[in-house]
């Protein structure tokens, strides 16, 4: 089955939104009982751990963890943003640094200036963009950023859009003082669907349609440790408390380029096999035997392939052990194992 499917359904109690490319899952977003990357507190700064180079800050729904101490004293009020979803046993990761993401637009109001997508690179299409931007900010001192999914759409619902962030970004950087309280929620998977999912697809929002277009079926499949590599090779992706290890076998491949052949493979698939598990932190890959001098055509297809997906990863390098090493943002959430 070609093309691009957006399904918006329920996933055992939970919202759950998935995409589906040429009939494979290609994306999974689950609702949490954490609070969802994207919601804002007003909070109270506690007490700075310089061991870790941060500060504990109170919530109206907890403790978090801020990476910042230069100019908080304990007891001072502050905005924060959640960042990410915390490790077990963890308080939720936030930042100062508070975006305002829409379809179209982000507002950023730490960091003045109009910008625009680097992947619209149509010039006449970007003088456009940029005059609207100035025409709907107006003498704003908050920056904006114009997102790459505007290069498809009206100019009327960019301008709603803009004008829907730069209000809300004005509304809550002017409401820092007072007593802990949340004052933006995060996306919920639908919402965050029809945020990033942004090119064309058919969407369909029926009750029961992860069942009925084998969504189900797809993540039971990735419940499991064995993930199948083009060309019989396979993977075993396997959470950890410390980190997710991933282990690259030819299968029955027992020629020369088998390990190369499996290697390469898990380079091209392994940004979708995270995703859809929700996998992410430090990540360390065993990769099937191959010469040194392959190394470097690996790591181009890694990097290639992890330029592409929307979650932001850090590519760190090769251990002394001949691993190669990942750091993952945590935006999604992991999917339980198949018991």
């Amino acid at each position: 089955m070609k093309g691009r499917t957006i399904l918006l359904d329920m996933f055992e109690g939970r919202e759950a939104a998935a995409l589906v490319v040429d009939g494979q899952l290609d994306d999974l977003l689950i609702a949490s009982d954490a609070p969802a990357p994207g919601t804002i507190y007003r909070a109270r700064a506690d007490r700075p751990v310089k061991g870790q180079g941060g500060m504990f800050v109170t919530t109206s729904e907890g403790p978090a963890f801020l990476r910042q101490t230069k100019g908080l004293a304990p007891g001072a009020p502050l905005l924060v943003q959640v960042s990410g979803y915390a490790e077990p046993g963890k308080a939720m990761p936030v930042t100062t640094r508070l975006l305002f993401k829409s379809r179209y637009a982000i507002a950023t109001p730490d960091a003045p200036g109009l910008n625009i997508s680097r992947q619209i690179r149509d010039d006449d299409l970007r003088d456009e963009l940029q005059g609207l931007a100035r025409e709907v900010m107006g003498d704003s001192d908050h920056g904006l950023i114009l997102r790459s999914s505007c290069a498809n759409a009206h100019p009327d619902d960019i301008a709603e859009d803009v004008t829907r962030m730069a209000e809300l970004a004005l509304a809550v950087m002017g409401d820092a003082e007072g007593d802990p309280e949340k004052l933006v929620d995060g996306d919920t998977p639908h919402t965050l669907a029809w945020r990033e999912w942004t090119d064309a697809a058919d969407v369909v929002t029926d009750t029961g349609c992860f069942e009925h277009q084998g969504v189900l079926d797809a993540i039971d499949a990735a419940r499991q440790a064995h993930h199948p590599l083009p060309g019989g090779g396979h993977l075993f992706i396997e959470p950890t408390r410390a980190l997710v290890a991933v282990d690259v076998n030819t299968g029955r491949d027992t020629s020369l380029a088998a390990g190369h052949k499996a290697n390469m493979a898990c380079a091209r698939v392994l940004p979708r096999a995270l995703r859809v598990r929700g996998l992410s932190g430090q990540i360390t890959l065993d990769l099937a035997p191959m010469a040194k001098k392959e190394r470097r055509g690996f790591e181009t297809a890694l990097r290639a392939t992890f330029r592409a997906d929307p979650v932001e990863t850090a590519l760190a390098g090769w251990t002394p052990l001949g691993h190669y090493e990942l750091q993952r943002k945590r935006d999604r959430v992991p999917l339980p194992a198949a018991r």
